[in-house]
């Protein structure tokens, strides 16, 4: 894809200068093709990418694939244990290589003309060509992978940004989940028809969740704010602090968001990308189920289900929500313009069976529901935002300060 041009990014640099301090962006940010392909060369072909999780690749050979827009990439485990990243196209002639989202391979084969290319990328079979043909530059294109706190990140950039503010905020966080002890327990695909920031924006507030999502607000306290938390209120989230702060310690866990609203996200600077907290649920919550309450075994090293809830989220596509018994995992993919390929993903401790330790039913109703009601909110933006009626308008301080920030 052909990059852009020095009169374009200013443009567009132009463009975003042109916002009104404490309003949204306007129509074109969300739909036109030159302002997609700057997000794709500056922010998704630039930083850190969420893939998937450490338990998809646990033996060599296991893969998982994903279509970053026009890039294709292929992770996965070699014969060393370590994992690689690669262009999942053939050196021939561009054939996509791995069709499947995920599986197992002990070569990756062309199935086009069957160039052939071990688990760590190296060209080892062209039958057909030259006898001439120097096989050595024929590997497949790398990019950098870590892995984390049981999650594993990708990026396609030349010359990665670092990696370790994720490391040192994700990985001591997410230990206790076990989220490398884990295994899938459901995965649900969505094509939304909106663009990616729209769904972000939309994640970075609760403005609209007393009137969009009734089964969040009966078990979290970040959808009230500073301007309609009424002392009877704040007294149950101090109270719930409290409680969840004196309990925790002797765990090792602790309460990182310990005000109303949601937390800040994302933030300036480059380390603004990566944020985690843990925060106690409404009195009576011991999971984010429909009921509340614990409805598979325990994941990781809890010895107790009252351990509240982890968050954790990446720019540009991932956030997760953590509880004692399972652990919901959203990734975003650009596709185009105007839609965004969703993946979410609803993961158990490894020991956990499915029908003996658990139910789908018991587990993916709540975040299933929240999640489709914002995908459905999300669509209708998108419609209205390409209206010639459409301005942008004034964001609330106390609702949407994290849309701002975005």
């Amino acid at each position: 894809m052909t990059s852009l041009s020095t009169i374009q990014y200013q443009d567009i640099r132009q463009l975003a200068a042109a916002r009104t301090p404490g309003h949204g962006l306007v129509s074109r940010f969300y739909g036109d093709p030159i302002v997609h392909q700057a997000d794709l060369e500056t922010i998704w072909f630039h930083g850190w990418l969420f893939v998937g999780h450490s338990c998809q690749l646990k033996t060599p050979g296991d893969y998982l694939t994903l279509q970053v827009d026009s890039e294709p990439v292929v992770v996965i485990r070699n014969d060393d244990g370590r994992l690689g990243a690669f262009s999942n196209i053939c050196r021939h002639r561009g054939t996509i290589l791995c069709n499947d989202t995920s599986g197992h391979a002990g070569r990756l084969v062309c199935p086009y003309h069957q160039w052939t290319y071990d688990r760590g990328g190296q060209l080892v079979s062209c039958r057909g060509m030259d006898d001439d043909l120097d096989t050595s530059t024929l590997g497949l294109h790398r990019f950098a992978v870590e892995e984390t706190g049981g999650l594993v990140f990708v990026s396609l950039a030349a010359t990665p940004p670092p990696f370790d503010v994720a490391a040192q905020h994700i990985g001591p966080a997410a230990t206790p989940q076990g989220l490398e002890r884990a295994r899938v327990a459901a995965t649900v695909d969505y094509r939304l028809r909106a663009n990616w920031k729209i769904v972000w924006e939309n994640n970075r507030e609760c403005f609209h969740c007393n009137a969009n999502h009734p089964q969040y607000i009966l078990a979290n306290f970040d959808h009230y704010n500073t301007d309609d938390t009424s002392p009877q209120i704040q007294a149950a989230i101090d109270a719930a602090t409290q409680r969840s702060q004196h309990k925790w310690a002797a765990s090792g866990l602790e309460v990182t968001h310990t005000r109303t609203g949601m937390a800040t996200f994302p933030a300036p600077g480059p380390d603004g990308w990566v944020a985690v907290n843990r925060t106690p649920l409404v009195d009576g919550y011991l999971s984010e189920t429909m009921n509340g309450q614990q409805v598979a075994p325990l994941m990781g090293d809890y010895a107790d289900p009252d351990v509240g809830t982890l968050r954790m989220r990446t720019m540009p596509n991932f956030w997760n929500h953590s509880s004692c018994d399972h652990s919901v995992s959203t990734r975003l993919l650009p596709d185009g313009p105007h839609h965004t390929r969703i993946q979410v993903t609803w993961l158990v401790d490894e020991s956990a069976e499915a029908d003996r330790d658990y139910q789908l039913e018991d587990i993916m109703p709540f975040w299933q529901l929240t999640s489709e009601q914002d995908w459905a909110i999300c669509e209708n933006v998108q419609r209205g935002v390409t209206s010639r009626h459409y301005s942008p308008g004034p964001l609330s301080t106390a609702k949407e300060y994290n849309v701002d920030a975005l």
